[in-house]
């Protein structure tokens, strides 16, 4: 028997979750489909938890769009909805000379998005917020903060269902159809069912490029490639030796090995880059030499033996290695002709930012 719904959101990381959120509270009957046994269980909570500012992202993206417009109405979020978070701020080094004209360059970049809050700091100004750094120049990013995922994706959840909408887990999509009535899907899982629906929101992330190549109908042409990009995060023991995130000068769409800290303190550091072919999330302990290598340049009294294996990510990336980093997708009825489909590509970060943002795009692209 096939159910006729409303809306279908496939996938419940941090934004398949303020999505659901966004179309529930505008009066959608939504029903999220998770393939996991749980929320959030890939990308979402495998990454820094960094509330970005907007600084890298070229001038008209929607990376950078978003992401400024995400920033604002994230931290709005968290404080009115009690989510832990804390604007901590970020410094960028350069390390050596020849990186001071590139992290100079940060101002003007980050004022093309919209982010006119970046300054130049000096020696003294550094080692003086920051004793354990060192650096020839740096800028602060005072807007950069940090946010704890997951009850931030239990936030929107409670928000999505307390405005009706309701989560099924271990339901993977397994097919799906476009037909004149609406998109028909096929859920697998301890219970399948078919269901109808008016709109489908593809926010499969890792995979969502394979669950477009799974609905009949999507014209091939519109989907991108799927690739992966693994990342090793190491832990620090002992006291924490930084007050704020402290970043490296990056190199092309990979900002270096970097300094996070969690809401209770805790240094870790990461990521580090490794294209992969599948989905695995097994620790290369290897890696350690690297990460203390890169790690010295800005943080030189770091002992032997204080990293700890953290975890890994894997960032869904729709651009291979070497290519130019592709920009988010929001592919809507514009991209593929298929009304009531959007098709959520390449959200890697700034997507935790973004989220509330990408939310808003998804319903206007669907009003429209």
């Amino acid at each position: 028997m096939t159910e006729r719904i409303d809306c279908a959101v496939i996938g419940a990381g941090v934004v398949g979750l303020a999505v659901a959120r966004e179309l529930a509270l505008a009066g959608r009957e939504v029903l999220v489909l998770e393939s996991e046994s749980g929320i959030g269980e890939h990308t979402s909570s495998r990454n820094s938890e960094v509330i970005h500012a907007g600084i890298y992202y070229p001038k008209g993206s929607l990376k950078a769009r978003l992401c400024v417009a995400g920033k604002h109405l994230l931290y709005d979020y968290c404080r009115d909805h009690g989510v832990p978070h804390a604007n901590c701020g970020k410094i960028i080094v350069a390390s050596r000379a020849e990186e001071v004209d590139a992290v100079r360059s940060y101002i003007p970049t980050a004022a093309a998005a919209g982010v006119h809050d970046l300054r130049e700091m000096d020696v003294a100004e550094v080692r003086e917020l920051e004793p354990e750094v060192v650096a020839v120049a740096a800028v602060m990013s005072p807007s950069t903060g940090i946010v704890d995922s997951h009850a931030l994706m239990l936030s929107y959840l409670g928000d999505a269902e307390n405005a009706g909408a309701m989560a099924v887990f271990r339901s993977p999509v397994r097919r799906g159809e476009v037909t004149d009535d609406g998109i028909l899907l096929d859920v697998g899982g301890d219970e399948p069912m078919q269901i109808l629906c008016n709109t489908v929101v593809n926010s499969a992330g890792l995979f969502a490029p394979q669950v477009a190549r799974s609905i009949a109908g999507v014209p091939e042409s519109t989907i991108p490639g799927q690739y992966y990009a693994k990342a090793h995060y190491f832990t620090l023991s002992g006291k924490p030796p930084f007050s704020r995130l402290i970043y490296p000068v990056g190199h092309g769409s990979w900002l270096g090995v970097h300094v996070t800290i969690d809401l209770g303190g805790q240094v870790r550091f990461g990521p580090d880059i490794e294209w992969v072919d599948s989905v695995d999330y097994s620790f290369d302990l290897a890696r350690e030499p690297l990460f203390c290598e890169a790690i010295r340049r800005y943080y030189p009294n770091l002992k032997d033996g204080a990293l700890q294996p953290g975890y890994t990510g894997i960032r869904p990336k729709i651009s291979a290695k070497g290519e130019t980093p592709a920009d988010f997708r929001i592919d809507g009825p514009e991209a593929h002709g298929i009304r009531g489909l959007v098709n959520l590509f390449g959200i890697e970060s700034p997507g935790l930012t973004a989220s509330l943002a990408i939310a808003q795009e998804v319903r206007q692209r669907l009003e429209a």
